[in-house]
């Protein structure tokens, strides 16, 4: 690397800490690191690991930059998902039932991750790579594929949902969603071609993330509008009263004052059935050019004689 190119690298690399410095403090200006307290910690984080890792990265201290890079490589994977999971929950934040069926899948979605990139770990058995390098970079991008899900799940729902692009957690989503699609082409782009300048792809990808961290600046001092409650809120309450009743369903009790009101009703219109049919008997109307009741006439009763004598 030329000197020149050395000096740019290193100042987009001194770029990150000064722009999340920047963020922090705008988080705990407008008291954001309440809301997004994972997010908070993920940056807060990135500014630690750039205060340790940079006096390092020397060749005297290449096998304790190595180890650290990638430790703490793997910590920022982890904290990253932790990020989703919580954009994810304030996404969700009016619907309960829902919010606790993400969260289980979110769960779950983590332990797979962690199984996948354990096995390819194991499984690596070419001489030039490191198992651990390895199953980290596995895992970085499984996170970074579910992250790029994440805003396409935003920008396809968002009007059901009555959440909006000005909103906050929006923004958080965005920026690891694009820089998230930026280092999987760039990791496509490496795999499929040996031409392709590392340099250039380091260049690329730093100033990528530098993009994200101005996002997330311009996010975090933008006034967030409150959640429209829109026509189309009525789908979501429907997903929730659905989940909700599969998760508490009625019991067997509460089917016995439906059936009883169903008897009474039963009964109480076969009685009405019996009073008009004997009120029919008594009288019958018939019309012809207008209506007249019909009387009817019994014979009298034939008198005893009494004979005299």
């Amino acid at each position: 690397m030329s000197p020149t190119a050395n000096f740019a690298y290193n100042a987009l690399w001194f770029a990150h800490p000064t722009l999340q410095a920047s963020l922090v403090g705008i988080m705990l200006w407008r008291k954001l690191h309440r809301t997004f307290p994972i997010f908070f910690v993920y940056v807060v984080f990135q500014i630690v690991v750039f205060a340790i890792t940079f006096p390092l990265h020397s060749p005297r201290f290449y096998a304790i930059f190595f180890y650290l890079y990638w430790a703490t490589t793997a910590v920022s994977v982890v904290l990253g998902f932790r990020v989703i999971h919580e954009v994810f929950l304030d996404v969700f934040r009016p619907y309960h039932t829902l919010r606790d069926l993400g969260s289980v899948l979110f769960k779950w979605a983590g332990l797979v991750m962690l199984m996948v990139a354990a096995v390819v770990a194991a499984s690596t058995a070419s001489g030039t790579e490191h198992p651990l390098q390895t199953g980290i970079m596995t895992l970085q991008s499984s996170v970074r594929v579910v992250q790029c899900g994440l805003i396409l799940f935003l920008l396809v729902f968002s009007r059901y949902l009555g959440t909006n692009w000005r909103q906050k957690s929006f923004g958080i989503a965005l920026g690891f969603g694009a820089f998230a699609g930026v280092e999987l082409s760039l990791v496509a782009l490496n795999a499929s071609s040996d031409n392709v300048s590392q340099v250039l792809t380091s260049f690329i990808n730093m100033t990528a993330y530098n993009i994200t961290i101005l996002v997330w600046v311009g996010y975090m001092l933008l006034k967030s509008p409150a959640r429209a409650p829109a026509a189309h809120m009525l789908r979501p309450q429907r997903w929730e009263e659905g989940l909700n009743a599969i998760q508490h369903p009625a019991s067997a009790d509460s089917l016995i004052p439906m059936f009883e009101s169903m008897v009474d009703r039963a009964l109480s219109r076969t009685n009405a059935d019996a009073v008009s049919t004997e009120s029919n008997l008594e009288e019958v109307s018939v019309t012809e050019t207008g209506s007249r009741r019909v009387k009817f006439d019994y014979p009298p009763l034939p008198q005893r004689v009494v004979s005299k004598t």
